[in-house]
């Protein structure tokens, strides 16, 4: 945990000659999430809603699963619906960002080619013109080099350590290895990983109850390179650290997916080239700056409210991350069980590449031991051969301890303080990085993903929601328990396919 007495110690002393680096936090206005979110925890007055319209369905939430629900209704000639999102613009954690230099995204940032298992995900993927004939477009696919890690002084290929080993490290990487085959063929990990559930059996099931770490302590794992990149991986995709997430998670992380796999997929943009498109065709039903501020029966129907109109709708897709709902739904459904990691991710751009030291820059670059995530490389998909200008998407998971103490220390710090941060961190690879950077934003994530800590996976008010029922349905990610862009994609698609049947049965 980064504690704000400790800065000192982590920053140094400035030099004087450093240039001035411009800059500040992002989505922070009063018209955008950050107050907007406060104003509604707090139960803030609101000015009475002035207009009434009647629609069919009503999605409420703009990310990766409300736009994935819209597509789907889209795609079936359903468009009686209307998708209400609080921020300015549409795509949540797949929002994204353009300067003179580079599109760059502001938090997801690729797509892993879907295995042959992964019908909805291809199928998505072929719309969109990235599968054609069976064969991934090119251009979307990551260019070499991929991925990079600094350690012991140095930069290697591929973020798996491989410099330092003992023979008895390598031993450990190999026994974890086959532990995840073993895994992999059961089919109980699945993405969507509702795929996978019905093939538990009672071991799998028990690997819910206990932390990623008890798992590795019973089985002998020591090695503190094998921990590192396990560790890194679960903050990475789930903001938690082996301590912190469910058993069951950890090992989905590995043996959800092939061991080797084509791609990733990804854009200047990150995932914002793919609300971008999906944007193309639902665009025209999306409102933003509308922030749902009440659900409530009305009847057999439903009042949704949101900026100063109430919305008269027979169904609702609550698309929105899931906690969100006991402050805006009556009656208040249960309490959502779930802590959410809090994150932070700057943008940089550079006047120049820093002195590099040996091994080409990556896509990703990663920085052992260190508490970030690294960054990646916004203009590493671009063909042109100079470059002299670039933008890095830093990451970090504030992962350590409970998560509402690090939202204190997310929201505490001042832009100076976080500006510190990630650049201390940089220079332990990059010496140089402050006489490049002309201008660092911040944008901090209050609830980023869900934290899939033990028993989360088979938690009862989790498969209840999961399970949709009536005519007000939820579809966020966080029903997954993990914030992939497949599982938004399967519980948008799920969401909308049921609002299908009950509108085909209702005759609407």
């Amino acid at each position: 945990m980064i504690r704000r007495r400790d800065l000192p110690a982590i920053i140094g002393i400035l030099p004087k000659s450093e240039p001035r680096i411009e800059g500040g936090f992002v989505f922070e206005s009063a018209t955008e999430g950050l107050d907007l979110g406060h104003k509604l925890r707090d139960h803030s007055a609101f000015p009475a809603s002035q207009r009434a319209e009647r629609v069919e369905t009503v999605i409420v939430g703009a990310g990766a699963a409300g736009l994935s629900a819209a597509w789907h209704l889209h795609r079936r000639g359903y468009t009686d619906f209307l998708l209400l999102e609080m921020e300015r613009e549409p795509g949540g954690n797949a929002r994204s960002g353009r300067n003179e230099v580079s599109a760059y995204p502001w938090a997801a940032h690729y797509l892993p080619v879907p295995d042959a298992r992964q019908q909805l995900t291809r199928e998505l993927c072929r719309e969109l013109g990235l599968l054609e004939g069976g064969t991934w477009n090119e251009r979307h696919l990551c260019h070499e080099p991929r991925e990079r890690l600094f350690l012991h002084g140095r930069w290697q290929e591929g973020i798996e350590p491989a410099v330092g080993l003992t023979p008895e490290d390598a031993r450990q990487y190999s026994r974890f290895e086959d532990i995840i085959g073993e895994l992999r063929q059961t089919g109980a990990f699945r993405i969507p990983m509702e795929e996978g559930l019905a093939r538990s059996t009672p071991a799998i099931t028990a690997l819910d109850r206990i932390s990623f770490q008890q798992w590795l302590e019973q089985r002998g794992f020591t090695s503190p390179y094998l921990l590192w990149l396990l560790d890194y991986s679960t903050r990475d995709d789930y903001g938690t650290p082996l301590e912190g997430i469910s058993a069951w998670a950890g090992l989905h992380y590995f043996a959800a997916r092939e061991p080797h796999e084509l791609g990733p997929l990804t854009w200047p943009e990150g995932n914002g080239w793919l609300v971008r498109r999906l944007l193309e065709r639902i665009g025209a039903r999306v409102r933003t700056g509308a922030m749902v501020r009440a659900i409530r029966r009305a009847g057999a129907r439903w009042q949704v409210v949101a900026g100063d109109t109430r919305y008269d709708a027979a169904f609702v897709i609550f698309a929105a991350p899931t906690w969100l709902a006991s402050w805006v739904v009556d009656p208040v459904p249960p309490r959502w069980p779930f802590a959410y990691a809090p994150w932070v991710v700057a943008n940089l751009t550079l006047r120049r590449w820093p002195e590099n030291r040996g091994l080409e820059y990556a896509w990703d670059n990663v920085i052992f031991r260190s508490p970030s995530l690294g960054y990646v490389i916004a203009t590493h998909q671009n063909l042109n051969t100079h470059q002299p200008q670039t933008v890095w998407t830093w990451y970090m998971a504030l992962s350590s301890g409970r998560a509402a103490d690090q939202r204190r220390l997310l929201l505490g710090g001042d832009y100076a303080y976080w500006k510190e941060i990630v650049l201390s961190d940089l220079e332990r690879a990059h010496p140089d990085i402050r006489r490049c950077v002309r201008r660092l934003d911040i944008f901090r994530i209050g609830h980023a993903m869900p934290r899939p800590a033990p028993g989360a996976i088979f938690h009862p008010e989790r498969q209840r929601r999961a399970r949709h029922s009536g005519s007000l349905v939820y579809a966020n990610s966080d029903l997954s328990a993990l914030s992939l862009f497949e599982e938004a994609l399967h519980r948008g698609v799920s969401a909308a396919r049921h609002v299908l049947r009950l509108a085909s049965r209702s005759g609407a």
